[in-house]
């Protein structure tokens, strides 16, 4: 189990060729597309926002978080490496989905934090190793 992690990441870049359109000797409507699975979302404040504006709605912002987590709606949740926002990885099938959960938040419902919005699905190259 120990070496799995590195095994991943160096098998990134191949699995990230081997994923775009461009690089697969099928045609593009023969290759298959990722399922979204999850959504991921990163969340950092907008600018000029005060960190005292974001720690006002903070503990509001929390317990929705939680409740969340504990439905099953947000599966993970991490800081920014950066310490200047968080990603969540949110049980939804469309970004649409999980705008609805994001905007339902308190601080984004003061406006407060910027979203990006990634689908993420299957590795889909790793059907090739069990493929016949």
């Amino acid at each position: 189990m120990k070496f799995l992690p590195p095994f991943m990441l160096s098998a990134y870049p191949v699995a990230a060729v081997a994923q775009s359109p461009s690089s697969s000797a099928q045609t593009p409507s023969a290759a298959p597309s990722p399922k979204t699975t999850e959504v991921m979302v990163i969340l950092t404040a907008k600018e000029g926002v005060s960190r005292q504006q974001i720690m006002n709605i903070m503990p509001a912002e929390v317990r929705a978080t939680v409740k969340l987590y504990l439905d099953g709606t947000i599966r993970q949740w991490y800081s920014k490496g950066d310490g200047k926002g968080v990603i969540f990885v949110i049980d939804a099938k469309t970004i649409e989905e999980a705008h609805a959960v994001i905007d339902a938040m308190p601080l984004a419902k003061e406006h407060l934090m910027d979203h990006e919005y990634i689908p993420v699905g299957p590795l889909m190259p790793l059907a090739a190793l069990i493929a016949r």
